[in-house]
């Protein structure tokens, strides 16, 4: 068994979607981290990468996962590329992924990781985070993995498609998970549970890297 499905099998007792379970086990998770953390690479926590930043917890990434309830025919749009991780697995449980991340650094290097493992789904864009990508937009699943404050940005819940779905870490201090679905009365937001997240930072939106 490979270290990736040993991690979703850690996973499983926790995580009911076995499509994403399946992710988790196809992707090699110490490809996205720093070489001095590879040793660490498949224990469930969080761990830092470049620019101040970290890659989330996979407890956390398989649940956000699961509660966007992607289909294969999915457009998503990634809030936070950070290490690529999250945008891997989102491309092999939807048709299209477009990741958004302020940083230069990591949106280079999330795609080099990516493309050598021979995905060719995800684009990506250097930009704002808070402001999405209203040009791509409706999606039909949105994920943002860095938190949002007191509230998920208006403008990236004005992105989704109707029935769509969005996932963030909402709060400063104290944190929670808060799915946002939009239907024909407007945006039903769920608030669940408690999770620990860098925060998503406001930066210049920029051209496509691509």
């Amino acid at each position: 068994m490979s270290q990736a499905a040993a991690l979703a099998e850690l996973l499983r007792p926790s995580i009911g979607d076995e499509r994403v379970l399946a992710a988790i086990a196809a992707i090699p998770r110490d490809r996205f981290v720093p070489e001095s953390a590879r040793a660490r690479a498949y224990e469930n926590v969080a761990l830092p990468i470049a620019c101040g930043q970290t890659i989330s917890q996979p407890l956390v990434v398989a649940r956000m996962l699961e509660l966007l309830e992607l289909g294969p025919t999915d457009r998503v749009l990634d809030v936070g590329t950070g290490s690529g991780y999250h945008a891997a697995l989102l491309a092999l449980l939807a048709a299209e992924v477009w990741t958004i991340e302020r940083h230069q650094e990591l949106s280079s290097r999330a795609q080099a990781t990516i493309t050598e493992l021979g995905i060719d789904t995800v684009r990506f864009v250097v930009g704002d985070g808070f402001l999405g990508l209203p040009d791509r937009a409706p999606f039909d699943a949105i994920n943002v993995a860095a938190a949002t404050r007191r509230a998920v940005p208006p403008a990236l819940e004005q992105q989704l498609a109707q029935g769509g779905r969005l996932v963030a870490p909402v709060g400063a201090t104290r944190q929670h998970l808060v799915r946002t679905r939009r239907t024909g009365v407007g945006f039903v937001r769920q608030r669940l549970e408690p999770v620990r997240f860098v925060p998503l930072v406001r930066g210049e939106s920029l051209r496509d890297s691509l």
